[in-house]
């Protein structure tokens, strides 16, 4: 009679199953690892990361570049020095993350677990990997850091070392990107209390922990690693009073110029994609030559911010013709991505490389399109905000709301703080909207395995 009986499945087979597709997730996060490596190692020292490594190697710090990127240079140099070292760290916490979003995913369903890690391999997300450049490592680091929370609200074991490491590196991230400061709140409040969105909470929050992360970085930077005042911040200036002189007619700047330099300025200074021209580009240089002479220097002076603020009184539409024009530029126009001027000389050995070659060939196909506009990855966001608000009662659906809201956030604070229209200021955007559509396919499933909200869900309804 026994023999007839049917055989029951033992608890040891399902999770024995799970154990399988775990198994294979992981296979091909670290296929996709490995291909990021032979793609783009060992990297790609930019610019302006030559003088974070600079800074690093002589342990005397600017506040230009982040000093706190110098800082982690130094400490994570000796395992590969040179670009090889902040490569890898790049991409193993990028490939991590997404190993931790896949496992998750799991959960719901097996063939979700396995699609999350192709997300990686999204061209504006992926082409960026072996740059070595602040926007990307700060983006990749916060990516971590949602990953980290985004488990906190799946699970019990360890959420609280969980939420401090990922509160540790939404600092950084501000750290590394100052502007961040006014979009980190929300990613916060995802780390501290994970689960469902609270509307209440996050509003009451928003203001305290904006001040807070925007103290922490004059904190950081000149209290506790001594760095140099460059005044980054006053090439806004710089661009603001040259966007409404070109939009009045008239010089705003404090300075008297020539006949000559004036026509300039209204004119063909003006470039709404950045304000290098007047700094080092042709024909107007000269303008930066002026603010930063050392017999009157007005450039980090508190004239320039008096000219400033006087200007925007003034001409306050001229202002918002000169911002609205950059958004423009900066969210519909093809912009630089790659910086692929720089290895186009002969002896660039980068730019050759059999690996990267496609790749690279991938980027000039597609830069032209909209998977590189900012614009396309911001309404993909808002999108997944609205999809997402009236599941906020659940873990993945707050979280998903939560990641998009600060995606949001992040790229209009370029119509206030930007001064250029490189696509690589969007790279949080695209990575916490990949990351983002995750948690909001689960939700939607309706295939909830993470827990309960750990409040009423009455708190939701606000």
């Amino acid at each position: 009679m026994n023999a007839a009986m049917p055989k029951r499945k033992t608890d040891a087979e399902p999770a024995s199953g799970h154990g399988v597709w775990c198994i294979a997730g992981l296979l091909v996060v670290s296929a996709g690892f490995g291909l990021t490596v032979l793609a783009f190692y060992p990297g790609y020292i930019t610019v302006d990361a030559q003088y974070v490594y600079a800074e690093a190697q002589t342990w005397h710090f600017g506040d230009w570049q982040s000093p706190a990127m110098a800082v982690l240079w130094r400490f994570i140099d000796p395992l590969a020095p040179g670009s090889a070292s902040m490569f890898l760290f790049t991409a193993i916490l990028y490939w991590g993350s997404f190993a931790v979003l896949a496992l998750l995913a799991l959960r719901s369903s097996k063939w979700l677990g396995l699609l999350v890690p192709f997300l990686a391999l999204v061209p504006p997300a992926f082409v960026f990997l072996g740059m070595i450049w602040r926007d990307v490592q700060f983006g990749v680091i916060w990516l971590c850091a949602s990953a980290l929370a985004f488990a906190a609200a799946c699970t019990v074991r360890r959420s609280g070392l969980l939420r401090g490491l990922a509160l540790a590196l939404i600092g950084v991230g501000v750290l590394l990107r100052p502007n961040a400061a006014l979009a980190a709140p929300l990613l916060a409040t995802c780390a501290v209390w994970p689960g469902p969105f609270m509307l209440r909470r996050n509003i009451m929050v928003f203001v305290p922990l904006a001040a807070f992360f925007v103290a922490l970085v004059p904190i950081v930077y000149y209290a506790l690693l001594g760095a140099e005042r460059q005044y980054p911040l006053h090439s806004i200036l710089v661009f603001d009073l040259g966007g409404i002189t070109h939009f009045t007619g008239e010089n705003q700047f404090p300075v008297s110029w020539s006949p000559e330099q004036n026509a300039l300025l209204t004119t063909r200074c003006y470039d709404p994609a950045h304000w290098d021209t007047y700094w080092h580009l042709e024909p107007c240089p000269f303008v930066m030559q002026r603010l930063e002479d050392h017999a009157d220097r007005l450039f980090g002076s508190p004239r320039l911010l008096a000219a400033w603020w006087h200007a925007i009184a003034a001409h306050p539409l001229a202002y918002l013709a000169h911002r609205a024009a950059f958004m423009r530029q900066f969210l519909l126009r093809s912009n630089v991505a790659l910086p692929v001027w720089d290895w186009d000389e002969p002896d660039s050995a980068y730019g050759g490389s059999p690996y990267f070659t496609p790749v690279l060939r991938l980027h000039n196909a597609l830069q032209p399109t909209l998977l590189f506009r900012p614009a396309a990855w911001l309404l993909a966001a808002a999108a997944i905000c609205v999809l997402s608000f009236p599941r906020r009662a659940k873990p993945a659906g707050g979280f998903s709301l939560a990641l998009a809201s600060c995606a949001v956030l992040y790229i209009l604070s370029f119509a206030l703080l930007g001064v250029a229209a490189d696509f690589r200021y969007a790279y949080w955007t695209v990575l916490s909207t990949l990351a983002a559509l995750v948690p909001l396919v689960i939700v939607m499933r309706d295939h909830q395995t993470l827990l309960p909200p750990v409040r009423p869900t009455s708190e939701i309804h606000e």
